[in-house]
Parts: C-alpha cells; structure tokens; sequence
C-alpha cells in the first residue's frame, strides 16, 4: 500500500441523523458536540440527529454541521490509529481538511463556517443565482459555452471529474448554458438544489467580508500537507492557506486536479471522511485504480480500521 488520504466532503452531503450512532458510542464524539454547541450558542448536535431536513439544509447550519460530523468521524479514526499522509476536503470539506492538519481548531472552523454561509447567502438574494451540472462534455467545451452566453454572467464552479464540471451563475445565464450544453450533446445538464451560486465571480464580495473574520482567527502550519481546492497545490504556510479560503469562494473548485495531485504524490488509497459517498464517486472516475473507502458512520468507520490499521 501506498500513501494513505483522508478526504472530506462539501454542502449536499448532509443528511438528518448523521452523527447519531458516534454521539450514542464515543465519550470523545459526545465532548466534540457538547463544544460546538457553546461555540456556535444552539444545538447543533440536535439539527444533525433529528432535523428537521429544511433547518439542517439552510447553508448556515449546514456547513458547521457537516464540519463536525466528519471531524467526529476523524477523532475516533485518529483515537484508532490511523493518520492520513495528505487531506483535501471539496469546497466546505476544506475546513474539516484544515481541522484534521492541525490548522484550526474545531470551534473556529465552526465559526468560520457559520459565518461563511451567512456571507455566501447574503452575497446573492434566494432565486438570483443557479448552479448546475454538466455530465458528458469536456471541461474546455464547457468553458466555450459559458464563455457564448449572451443573458449574464455564468462560469465553471467545480471540475469534478472527467466530463463533469459544475457551472455556477445568475440564473438565466446558466438556464441559457444548459440549453446549449444538451444541444452540445451533454448526457446531463441539469440545476442542482442549491440556493448561493459559489466558486464563481458573483462570491466577490462574500470572500471579501469573509477576510476580516479570517484575521480573527488563529491559524497553524499543517502537520498533515494539504491539497487546495483553488490550485490543486500542497500548501504548508498561514498565508497562503489564508488566502486560498478566500479564493476558493470566488474561484473554480479544481476537484480533478486536486486528486491527480495527489496520486502523483504517491497516494493511491483514499478515505472519505463524512457523510455520503459523493467524493468517492468522483475519485473512482478519477482514477478507476484507487483504493477507495467511505467512513460515515460506527459501522463503515470500523470496517475501514480494520482494513487499514491491520
């Protein structure tokens, strides 16, 4: 076996009654939520385990809560002995990725992300914006047909996998993309059921409101190498992890990239650390070679710490 990556999944991978079943097993898990819910001053624990779905799904619980449903998932895999040689996280999940480094502390990463969704929804009112996915076109056929919109602003967002990238926008002009994506002989281009078109032009001013928050925040150099999301790149010092959080709202996730990154860096099992198997999927189309694992609960998280702690 090769290098071992722990990954960590974005917004729409959360689900009512994640959590539970490491709350009801862990002392650890119980003491991580007992701390986010003085940190974020609600329970947060109770919107994960018993919703209801629309509460858990406003960007503004969401993200903290999927921030430490996978840091909980992390903690017994850490307490079990197993530690990844890089992480990465998909767009949110970078903030699971920079708590499992050594970057941040759990409470900030609550915080930050509480306050990150609160930002991205306010930087574009509720039916202004639209994402949408791509499947089937590659992604300069993609770039060429955001660029011949004629009705607004709509670029690429996330570039998942091959022949799926995600393009994010104000809402006519990437209605007018998906039309010209099925004319292009797209296998799928369809809206995605979010409400804050993000890693596009149009999170400007988010990033910007979002920087004051970041100066308030202790950072640490990772003890873990981390893959961004904006360049696909390992980053090792405050200021450039800093800045990339910025840059990740109003810029393409680079998903593909990141993962190609680390394969050439020598990783070739990767462990999905939250709910979901949604980074699983992409990295298998990635690289259909990879070793792949998915931990999101007591059962799948002991199956895999026997697999890889043996």
């Amino acid at each position: 076996m090769g290098k071992v990556a722990f990954v960590f999944p974005g917004q729409g991978s959360q689900a009512v009654g994640m959590g539970i079943d490491l709350y009801n097993k862990y002392d650890s898990v119980r003491g991580l939520y007992h701390e986010a819910n003085k940190t974020l001053g609600y329970d947060i624990g109770s919107i994960c385990f018993n919703g209801p779905r629309e509460v858990l799904n406003r960007s503004v619980n969401t993200q903290p809560a999927l921030v430490l449903t996978s840091i909980a998932l992390y903690r017994v895999m850490s307490d079990s002995g197993l530690t990844p040689s890089m992480v990465a996280g998909h767009s949110l999940g970078e903030y699971s990725a920079l708590v499992a480094a050594g970057v941040l502390s759990l409470s900030d990463a609550l915080m930050l992300t509480q306050r990150r969704g609160e930002l991205m929804q306010e930087a574009v009112p509720e039916g202004h914006g639209l994402m949408a996915a791509i499947v089937g076109l590659d992604r300069e056929l993609v770039e060429g047909l955001c660029q011949g919109v004629i009705s607004g602003y709509v670029a690429p967002a996330n570039y998942n996998c091959p022949q799926q990238v995600v393009i994010a926008g104000q809402k006519k002009a990437v209605e007018e993309a998906i039309e010209a994506a099925k004319t292009a002989g797209a296998r799928m281009a369809k809206p995605l059921a979010v409400s804050v078109p993000s890693h596009c032009e149009l999170m400007v001013e988010a990033a910007q409101r979002l920087s004051a928050f970041l100066d308030n925040v202790t950072f640490n150099a990772p003890y873990i190498p981390i893959v961004n999301n904006a360049d696909a790149a390992v980053l090792s010092d405050v200021p450039s992890i800093k800045a990339s959080l910025l840059r990740q709202l109003k810029s393409p996730l680079l998903w593909e990239d990141s993962i190609r990154t680390m394969l050439q860096a020598g990783v070739d099992t990767f462990i999905e650390v939250g709910p979901g198997t949604v980074l699983s999927g992409l990295i298998r189309r990635i690289d259909p070679k990879a070793v792949i694992y998915s931990v999101s609960d007591t059962v799948s998280l002991q199956r895999v710490v026997e697999l890889i702690g043996s």
